[in-house]
């Protein structure tokens, strides 16, 4: 029973191969490798804002697009969790807003509390990602809907809980802004190092173990996954609860950019992931994507960002250029699955 549960979830997640009918075309190479198409997107940008501006190649200039990306690329990475399985978390960005503050908080004037208001924290963020997952397994309500509901509930918690800018001092909180490496003059800090290594250890947890098939399996056809005895429940509680454990580790991320934290801080969190997880090449219809092509969005949004800024384009025309890439994107994604079928 299990071996024939592991080959109909696998089968479930796979993509249809289609190189045998016709030459194979552009949009089929890039519907079997999801990362091409944003890892060509990111090298075109580097190369033109090199062309076009003085400083956007520049060591210095590198290395701050990478110490950018450890916040928003990490909310991405739970971000990415829930799209994988055909849902949408507009929430992430306040849970983990809520996460510092509660952390801040509870370790106000003391860095031996950091610790342990840490670990609060986390359990804030995870036990918030394990609602979402309740209310949309257990009673099937849209995931739209529920962190829709959620985000607003918690903008409002989180002001009531505190309407002042809360800082923390250096100390276990701070620490991923600190150290790092030096490779000649390009610094890679420790966030950078952390936001990697769940890249890569994500990465291989949905490639490489039942539990990834199983969440490709849910995004692509939930009820067909169902029937080949996968418990879809379990799955979309698992997902929710770790995408809340990287909301925690986002907002560690974010005391290593800025030891203060306000109940107003990343108003846009949740669309800047999403942004990032839909020009990485996840699909939104679910069952597609990887969290490295999320990482590499996230690089994307911010190359666009500083090579924009340095070109001297208004921050309007900015945003204007990113939401065309992600109607780019979903376009692109639609058209492929319709050429799958």
């Amino acid at each position: 029973m299990s071996d024939s549960l592991q080959v109909a979830s696998e089968k479930a997640a796979e993509v249809p191969d289609t190189s045998g009918t016709r030459a194979a075309t552009l949009a089929d190479h890039i519907f079997r490798n999801p990362v091409l198409g944003p890892l060509s997107a990111l090298v075109l940008a580097i190369i033109a804002f090199s062309v076009l501006t003085e400083n956007f190649a520049s060591v210095d200039n590198f290395s701050l697009i990478l110490q950018q990306s450890v916040v928003v690329g990490t909310l991405a990475l739970g971000q990415t969790l829930i799209v994988l399985t055909g849902g949408i978390d507009l929430a992430n960005g306040a849970i983990m807003v809520l996460g510092t503050l509660v952390v801040a908080k509870l370790a106000a004037g003391s860095t031996g509390a950091q610790v342990p208001a840490l670990f609060a924290g986390l359990l804030v963020c995870a036990a918030l990602g394990l609602v979402s997952g309740l209310i949309v397994s257990k009673l099937g309500l849209p995931p739209f809907i529920v962190t829709l509901g959620l985000l607003t509930i918690l903008q409002a918690a989180s002001r009531l809980y505190t309407k002042e800018t809360v800082l923390v001092d250096e100390g276990p909180l701070t620490v991923l802004s600190k150290g790092g490496y030096l490779f000649g003059q390009f610094q890679v800090t420790t966030g950078v190092v952390v936001v990697l290594i769940s890249v890569a250890v994500l990465h291989y947890a949905l490639t490489r173990t039942a539990w990834g098939r199983h969440v490709y399996a849910v995004g692509n056809n939930d009820l067909a996954a169902k029937r080949t005895g996968i418990n879809v429940n379990r799955v979309l509680l698992s997902v929710y609860v770790l995408a809340g454990v990287f909301y925690a580790l986002a907002a560690l991320q974010a005391f290593g950019r800025s030891p203060a934290t306000s109940p107003n801080a990343f108003p846009t969190a949740n669309l800047d992931t999403i942004t990032a997880v839909v020009i990485g090449g996840t699909s939104l219809f679910g069952g597609r994507g990887t969290v490295v092509g999320t990482y590499i969005g996230a690089l994307i949004v911010l190359v666009l960002q500083s090579g924009l800024t340095q070109a001297g384009i208004d921050p309007l025309f900015q945003n204007i250029v990113t939401g065309v890439l992600v109607i780019a994107a979903v376009a692109l994604d639609t058209v492929t699955r319709r050429k799958a079928r």
